[in-house]
């Protein structure tokens, strides 16, 4: 937990040590400025976040009456990890994935396909949704949101910077950034400042299974659910937006995307995940037979 925490906090220091030094570019009020047009743009989408999935998601909100054991698994896992129950909503996609949202656990939703209902047991719906509560609780999507905030800050300046370097001008003798120094930081400044965001993204997606499994008290239905959802996501097309691809516990997109290297991806390879939810197993074994 503490190694996931520190990379968490280093990731999101980077993020934001970067867009300073973009900002300082443009003087004392650059920051500022790059910030500030961040925060505007992502804060919307943070205090809308939980409608923008749903719809996205095409999620209906089910009641206890309507899904009860569905529902019962998400009342016991929230009541176990000491967070209000959230609403419970179902899409009608046919390959089995969820994702959590909303912009705080008293504002949470989760939501899970018909798919995964179809295809899963009812262990590793289990430990779908302690992994997505896991997420809830954490606060990743806060997390994931500050993340964003900078990021766009980052292009926003970026782009002040190509127009600087392209239209500019100047002379050897004032103090203006060099337009050739402009032009290649508009370019590798918001490739930077999104691959953090990718690493941090990974980062809470590790997280998450280890609070997931720690919740169930058995790691395995989680490991199992995992890699369900990776083979079906390859056969099973979603029709989902790419920007809310990242919210689902696997990215529900592998099918139709290539296969980049890791370090492009919002999500850790599942082979990594299983590995270390297989690896967390036997220390969850002792701790319940203790």
């Amino acid at each position: 937990m503490f190694k996931n925490t520190l990379k968490t906090t280093v990731l999101l220091a980077a993020i934001g040590g970067l867009l300073v030094f973009v900002g300082s570019l443009f003087g004392p009020t650059g920051t500022y400025l790059g910030l500030g047009f961040g925060l505007a743009v992502v804060g919307f989408s943070y205090w809308f976040s939980d409608k923008l999935a749903i719809r996205s998601a095409g999620a209906t909100e089910v009641s206890e009456a309507q899904a009860p054991q569905l529902y019962g698994i998400v009342r016991d896992l929230s009541g176990r990890a000491g967070i209000p129950m959230p609403r419970v909503y179902v899409s009608p996609s046919a390959q089995p994935n969820a994702f959590a949202t909303g912009r705080s656990p008293s504002h949470a939703a989760v939501c899970v396909t018909q798919g995964l209902l179809d295809y899963l047991t009812v262990d590793e719906v289990r430990g779908v949704l302690a992994h997505e509560l896991g997420h809830v609780k954490h606060r990743d999507i806060l997390i994931g949101s500050v993340a964003a905030a900078v990021a766009t800050g980052i292009q926003a300046l970026a782009q002040l910077a190509m127009f600087a370097g392209l239209f500019g001008g100047g002379s050897e003798d004032d103090d203006r950034p060099n337009p050739l120094v402009m032009l290649l930081l508009a370019l590798f400044a918001p490739m930077a400042a999104g691959l953090l965001q990718m690493a941090l993204s990974r980062s809470r997606e590790f997280e998450a299974d280890r609070a997931g499994a720690q919740l169930c008290g058995d790691a395995r239905p989680l490991a199992s659910a995992l890699r369900k959802i990776e083979a079906y996501a390859g056969r099973l097309p979603m029709d989902v937006s790419p920007a809310q691809a990242s919210a689902y516990i696997v990215n529900p997109l592998t099918g139709r995307t290539a296969n980049f290297a890791q370090l492009f991806m919002t999500h850790p390879a599942t082979a990594d995940r299983i590995a270390k939810l297989e690896a967390m197993q036997p220390r969850l074994a002792r701790s319940t037979f203790a």
